[in-house]
């Protein structure tokens, strides 16, 4: 009797304790994060004069808060957030709004609020917080999804979408676009319907292009990659932008600049490198081996995100790791890719590296909602 009991309390540990590579590498990524930025940022700040530590304290500070939020999300059972979905998402919604009424003017867009020097950008949020949403709303359809419930989830997706592409941004209403249909597939959305979709967005799309819903200029820099030759003069900048990105990224040959050191980087040459550029900061400074090391640490941690979806035990779960999935890969492809010159530039942080507290902070959420997952999978993978 003992010995059966002793069997089943392991089972019901072994089932109720987190995927530890998955935190490993998100602890890993988030700590990495904290020194790349204060490599990129030490030397610049030094020759202004300033703090040479801004950004490594409040990147530790937010980093700090991001890894609590997560050890706490990940002690919680997720089949319980669906109490909060609906809060979250209305909250969602009204923070996207309320940008264009008490937002920060910023680099050309209207998508920070501006709270005593702390800046917080609500639709790294929203994307979490669509992803719960619609999460839930699919798990309680027990019986499947009718062509009611495929219109239902549309909308819930394109009104956030609407208010995202407005401030523009337009990398991230590209991920909600991708989540979204992710999702749907997964949660059992017919593959006719989904060619409908796609087909209609399509058409969709080049009818905004059409009336100027998208200006051209918005246009011209997501697609600027395709011709990186251009002589058009307002693209100028943003090509020699990506032109520096990568010589600093190819100058660090195999073993790299050393640490704080590289010219790119002590200079300046690369706008923004602690935020949307920080890959060449990592290229330059580490070289070939830091930057694939790199690359490595992010396919892993997306790696364990897919497989403890696959392992979920509902549809809830399998849900939820399939949007943060694509929230974290196609963030990475998206960001590393654009410092190459083979995707666009959009603004989209490279998780857990680029410097921001909200991005931060969402990223580490997320990846303590599939924590909460792998609790009640029972599987390793």
């Amino acid at each position: 009797m003992s010995d059966a009991l002793s069997a089943l309390t392991i089972k019901l540990r072994a089932k109720d304790r987190p995927d530890y590579g998955l935190f490993v590498g998100l602890v890993a990524l988030a700590l990495t994060g904290v020194l790349v930025n204060y490599s990129a940022s030490r030397q610049q700040l030094v020759n202004l004069g300033e703090n040479p530590h801004y950004y490594l304290e409040r990147q530790g500070f937010f980093v700090l808060i991001g890894l609590v939020l997560m050890f706490i999300i990940s002690r919680l059972d997720y089949r319980r957030f669906d109490i909060a979905a609906t809060p979250l998402y209305v909250f969602a919604l009204l923070s996207l709004a309320g940008i264009f009424v008490i937002g920060n003017s910023r680099l050309g867009g209207q998508r920070w609020y501006s709270f005593k020097g702390i800046q917080v950008q609500p639709s790294e949020f929203a994307v979490l917080f669509l992803i719960l949403a619609i999460a839930t709303y699919c798990a309680r359809r027990t019986e499947g999804l009718t062509m009611k419930d495929v219109i239902r989830l549309l909308l819930m997706a394109l009104v956030p979408l609407a208010l995202i592409v407005k401030q523009p941004d337009l990398g991230t209403a590209v991920i909600i676009v991708l989540i979204v249909f992710s999702m749907m597939v997964i949660a059992g959305v017919p593959p006719r319907f989904m060619t409908l979709l796609a087909v209609v967005g399509s058409v969709g799309l080049a009818a905004a292009v059409y009336l100027d819903l998208l200006k051209k200029y918005q246009v011209d820099r997501f697609t600027s990659f395709l011709n990186q030759n251009s002589t058009n003069p307002a693209l100028a900048r943003l090509i020699y932008e990506v032109g520096n990105a990568k010589s600093a990224i190819g100058s660090g040959g195999i073993h790299g600049a050393g640490m704080f050191h590289g010219l790119q980087t002590t200079l300046g040459y690369v706008p923004e490198q602690q935020t949307d550029f920080i890959f060449t900061a990592i290229g330059e400074q580490f070289g070939f081996i830091g930057s694939a090391l790199i690359i490595c640490l992010l396919a892993f941690v997306t790696y364990r995100m897919f497989v403890i979806g696959r392992h979920a035990k509902d549809t809830m779960g399998q849900l939820l790791c399939i949007g943060v999935f694509i929230f974290f890969a196609f963030s990475s492809f998206e960001n590393i890719g654009m410092t190459m010159g083979i995707m666009p530039v959009t603004g989209v942080p490279l998780p857990l590296l680029s410097y921001g507290g909200s991005a931060a902070i969402a990223f580490l959420l997320a990846g303590g909602v599939v924590l909460s997952v792998s609790r009640r999978s029972g599987n390793e993978g």
